[in-house]
């Protein structure tokens, strides 16, 4: 897993990536995200995560959109990341407890 290298990797995102690591409660990812991002901008990646388990638990497109808000090309977009990304998602849900969730 050490060898991967991102297109986007540059100096600028190893810092934001570096000070998100160092974040180790709850409460500091909400003070530092509240600062660095719009409510909008958050929300928009909480949805996307939203999709990704719903999509996980195999839940069709139609009660994605309706229970998300997401519209269909957001959710197109999640399902091609979660089938040909990076494995970005699976190594998030690989370490949290999503499926009660």
């Amino acid at each position: 897993m050490g060898d991967y290298k991102s297109k986007l990797q540059c100096d600028e995102l190893d810092f934001l990536f570096d000070a998100i690591l160092s974040l180790k409660t709850r409460e500091e990812c909400y003070r530092f995200f509240e600062d660095v991002c719009t409510i909008n901008e958050l929300k928009a990646v909480e949805q996307r995560l939203q999709v990704a388990k719903m999509l996980k638990q195999k839940r069709t497109y139609l009660d994605i959109a309706s229970t998300t808000g997401a519209s269909t090309a957001t959710i197109s977009r999640v399902n091609r990341a979660l089938n040909y990304g990076s494995d970005g998602y699976d190594i998030a849900f690989e370490r949290v407890e999503w499926k009660n969730r």
